[in-house]
């Protein structure tokens, strides 16, 4: 995972909580249903955490979620 994309990767975090949240899903919830540990699903979602997030999990989260791919890619400015 390359450290420029850091803030990107951050705001894919906060999004993921922000619908898993919106949706009335823990993080041991969406884990589960993804074949994930709450742990990756905890370390994605934390701000503070850079970690990366494969398209095939992504689309696993969104599909999870009901929520199109494209929502967790719309960035807002720093």
């Amino acid at each position: 995972m390359k450290t420029t994309y850091a803030e990107q990767y951050r705001q894919i975090g906060l999004k993921i909580a922000y619908y898993r949240r919106l949706r009335g899903f823990t993080q041991e919830q969406l884990a589960e249903r993804i074949d994930r540990s709450p742990a990756y699903i905890g370390h994605v979602e934390a701000p503070n955490i850079l970690k990366a997030v494969s398209l095939d999990t992504l689309f696993d989260i969104a599909t999870v979620l009901e929520v199109p791919p494209y929502k967790f890619l719309l960035f807002e400015e720093p």
